[in-house]
């Protein structure tokens, strides 16, 4: 499979430097079933390419692997965990923890620390149906906030036990935050795609 580079926005080149747009009155609330609700905001992050140069230069990613069918396989991805006492790789992703805790506080009661980030090298990588775990136990809630970058991928979301999948574009610059029960009540993925892309 060929893989495609990444093409810049023209308006990311005419741009001065990334920027947050504004969250209240922006963005968009998807309500779905069993106290899950889903926020979507494309653009939200402003002249994005350099916030993508960054990531992808200067992120210590890692390759893992896991037992998966009594076998050991690789994740098709590579990672990298930000806790609270490491600072984030670019202002802009610090200004936009400080934004979204402001803006979800009511909700989530506390703020947003850790930053879990995900490379997609290709349309070869991408991650299986899951909820995530991490600020949750099986009873309680938590919201899972995404800013992507790079070239665009659908990200997927089916009520737990099964049923039919939502589909969410999420292309360079975009937010999209999982919040109410959706974790605990349905599952989210990033399917693999046979159309050439770039990295996310």
């Amino acid at each position: 499979m060929t893989q495609a580079a990444y093409q810049p926005s023209m308006l990311d080149l005419a741009d001065a430097g990334p920027a947050l747009g504004p969250l209240p009155g922006q963005i968009r609330r998807h309500q779905l079933s069993r106290g899950a609700w889903v926020d979507h905001l494309p653009g939200w992050v402003r002249g994005s390419d350099t916030v993508l140069d960054t990531l992808l230069t200067d992120v210590p990613w890692r390759a893992e692997r896991r037992t998966m069918y009594d076998a050991e396989v690789d994740v098709p991805r590579l990672l990298c965990w930000y806790d609270g006492a490491r600072q984030l790789p670019h202002p802009v992703l610090t200004a936009a923890q400080a934004a979204l805790t402001g803006y979800y506080a009511p909700e989530l009661g506390e703020p947003f620390v850790t930053a879990g980030m995900c490379l997609y090298r290709s349309g070869r990588d991408s991650v299986a149906w899951h909820g995530d775990t991490i600020g949750r136990s099986a009873h309680t809630d938590t919201i899972v906030a995404i800013v992507s970058f790079g070239s665009p991928r659908p990200l997927l979301l089916r009520p737990r036990g099964g049923g039919e999948s939502l589909r969410f574009p999420v292309g360079h610059g975009d937010l999209i935050v999982m919040g109410g029960s959706c974790q605990r009540t349905w599952e989210h993925a990033i399917p693999k795609t046979t159309r050439p892309v770039g990295p996310r």
